[in-house]
């Protein structure tokens, strides 16, 4: 079960206050609007940031680390609903309270914002007010290409293209370490974890992928936008 929601937000820094010496030197959220400072925090691995029906009072900024966002079904599957990496937003909710739940995947560095601070400043400046309507709508462009993943692509497909995903939004080098596990692939995109590690065990042999040691992958995305494309 997790904590009360007055609990957590009482052990929270609480956003707007000056940050230390020692802490990120980007704490902006939008550019050209300097008042919306958010407090540098911390979560350990597996550490949940907010849960299911609390208070969506806070809005979260990810600088390093990452964070999985998901929901329980009725018969106790784990659907993971997105991942979260450097320069995401996420926990900014429709209505008062969070939908799904969020956990550090990783030792994660996070920028915490009031949700009230970013409406009024939407609400009075035109360009946050943009740059909160760009967010939401890359946001949808992703839920909906996701849709589509589940729907229409085979379990290669699917694993081939959240690789290269990956990839694309740590900065698209082609090598980058896996801050998730299989598993949370699999509650991902809807297949199971056997299923996850012998596709990538499939791609490695077929040379589109890669594996040194841990989660460390190498693509050849080449080779790896063809399974994806064919």
């Amino acid at each position: 079960m997790a904590p009360e929601t007055t609990h957590r937000i009482d052990r929270h820094p609480v956003p707007g206050l000056p940050a230390s010496a020692d802490s990120l030197h980007d704490v902006g959220l939008f550019a050209g609007c300097p008042e919306l400072l958010g407090t540098p925090f911390t979560y350990g691995r597996e550490e949940e940031i907010y849960g299911e029906g609390e208070d969506a009072e806070f809005v979260y900024r990810v600088v390093g680390g990452a964070v999985r966002t998901y929901k329980v079904l009725s018969d106790g599957r784990r659907q993971i609903t997105g991942f979260h990496l450097p320069g995401d937003l996420f926990g900014f909710e429709q209505g008062e309270e969070h939908r799904h739940s969020a956990e550090a995947l990783t030792d994660t560095k996070v920028l915490i914002f009031r949700r009230r601070h970013i409406e009024h400043a939407a609400a009075h400046r035109a360009e946050v007010a943009c740059q909160l309507w760009g967010m939401a709508t890359n946001n949808l462009r992703h839920a909906q290409d996701h849709m589509l993943l589940l729907g229409r692509r085979s379990a290669t497909e699917r694993v081939a293209a959240f690789l290269m995903d990956v990839d694309e939004r740590l900065g698209g080098t082609g090598a980058f370490e896996l801050p998730m596990t299989r598993r949370d692939i699999a509650d991902y995109l809807g297949l199971t974890i056997e299923t996850v590690s012998r596709t990538l065990t499939q791609l490695e042999g077929e040379g589109a992928l890669l594996r040194t040691g841990g989660r460390q992958v190498t693509l050849r995305r080449s080779r790896m936008r063809r399974v994806v494309e064919d």
